[in-house]
């Protein structure tokens, strides 16, 4: 069995600014400058293996985490080597994939999110090496 080291551990933040001077403060950790992602619907930053996550939009899926949930941990991503290897072994494992294709995440790499109906109730996302 493989054991893939934590990459990162994501927070849902109403702003970057606000959040990352607080994190930067509480960590002393300097953000990294801010990263839009279109696609997902959402502006990021990392401080170490932090990231910062704020939605572009009400209507986005950050969006919707914050009305309903408020601030606070969104999801763990774990660090893989080879993606579809991955997803194909935790597929075949049972567990629930959210994207059975690997997209386009922060800092240029591909990752891949498991459901948190089949992972005890938390949002994984897998991130392909470094």
């Amino acid at each position: 069995m493989d054991n893939f080291p934590l990459d990162h551990v994501a927070v849902a933040v109403p702003s970057l600014e606000s959040a990352a001077a607080v994190f930067g403060r509480l960590i002393g950790a300097t953000p990294t400058p801010i990263e839009e992602l279109p696609a997902q619907g959402v502006r990021v930053c990392f401080l170490g293996s932090l990231e910062l996550l704020e939605p572009m939009g009400p209507d986005t899926t950050v969006g919707r985490f914050l009305q309903k949930r408020g601030p606070g941990l969104h999801h763990v991503a774990w660090r893989v080597p080879e993606l579809e290897k991955a997803l194909e072994r935790f597929r075949n494992q049972g567990f629930e994939l959210i994207d059975p294709v690997p997209r386009q995440g922060a800092r240029g790499h591909r990752v891949a999110f498991l459901h948190p109906r089949s992972t005890g109730g938390v949002l994984v996302e897998l991130v392909e090496g470094r």
